[in-house]
């Protein structure tokens, strides 16, 4: 937490403003600690507060850190423009990331790749923006297929990333990657997109960057650093897109709250027939009955299961 002092110069009329210690705009959780906890939902959001809450009490909370609802209230106030210090920290944060899972991010050995997600003290479901698998490119890639030792995942992985990060960060309308999906699995005449091989992908993930260069006149940006970055301005962005706007107003959720941006070290549910992505609530959410409710949807990540394109599994409790 920031404490500030305004006062006015003793040389002159102009008001400045000082601050005891430098600000902190980020907040790191993972390996048993966290430098918050569920009670700061207002500054680390509703996602970060819980992440630091159980990452604070043992459980096994993939790393990562919060940009807090303050650098939101930053960006807005000052241009789009980020706090001095935020890019110090975030690198710091970054660091701490990569010793706690052993990976690095960027790296053409054992690459670390990340999550960037929204995380309002508010829940504001599928209201804001998120990206997958951040951090790969035509050399990680090939690192992640070589230490998986599957390269159908490891490409998958990459064509998920680079049709989710073309929609949410650079604009591109979905339907110009979903056309070529389609055509690819009518021409390996399958149905699902978990049934195409790798051959198949690795194909459309040149197909998904020449769309990109044909609607914007520029290459797919391959830097990790630019493409967090460019995740990032993309969440805060989306709090104040149309649906959030209209979301917000129907909930009575003030626009001055602002929404911090959860960057965490990715687990994968599309790695094979022994993994699955789902969600689960201590409620049934259509009734409000007080027992275990949950989907799940096996070698798939989280987009499947908003997007609806294949019959999620009932998750229950034996």
């Amino acid at each position: 937490l920031k404490l500030h002092l305004r006062f006015r110069s003793s040389r002159g009329d102009q008001d400045s403003n000082f601050a005891f210690a430098m600000a902190k705009w980020v907040y790191d959780f993972g390996d048993g600690k966290a430098d918050g906890r569920a009670e700061m939902k207002n500054l680390l959001g509703g996602k970060g507060a819980n992440l630091a809450e159980m990452a604070s009490i043992g459980l096994p909370v993939p790393p990562g850190f919060t940009l807090t609802t303050e650098v939101c209230t930053h960006f807005y106030q000052n241009d789009c423009q980020y706090p001095k210090e935020l890019e110090q920290q975030v690198e710091k944060a970054l660091n701490l990331v990569e010793s706690r899972t052993g990976r690095k991010f960027g790296d053409s050995a054992n690459p670390l790749l990340v999550s960037v997600r929204s995380g309002a003290r508010a829940s504001m479901p599928g209201m804001m923006d998120t990206v997958l698998n951040l951090g790969l490119n035509d050399v990680t890639v090939e690192a992640l297929a070589k230490k998986s030792g599957d390269r159908r995942f490891a490409f998958d992985s990459y064509r998920r990333f680079v049709q989710m990060y073309s929609d949410v960060v650079l604009g591109i309308e979905i339907n110009h990657f979903e056309k070529h999906l389609e055509r690819a699995k009518e021409k390996r005449g399958v149905k699902q997109d978990c049934e195409l091989l790798p051959e198949d992908l690795e194909k459309l993930v040149k197909s998904y960057k020449a769309v990109v260069q044909l609607e914007l006149g520029e290459e797919f940006p391959e830097d990790p650093k630019a493409q967090l970055w460019g995740a990032v301005g993309a969440v805060f962005n989306s709090w104040m897109n149309q649906r959030a706007k209209t979301y917000r107003a129907l909930h009575d959720i003030p626009e001055w709250w602002g929404t911090a941006v959860n960057v965490q070290a990715m687990v994968f549910g599309n790695m094979g027939n022994d993994c699955a992505t789902g969600v689960a609530f201590t409620r049934d959410p259509s009734t409000g009955k007080n027992e275990f409710y949950g989907e799940f949807l096996v070698n798939a990540q989280g987009e499947d299961v908003v997007a609806g394109i294949r019959t999620p599994q009932e998750l229950t409790i034996r």
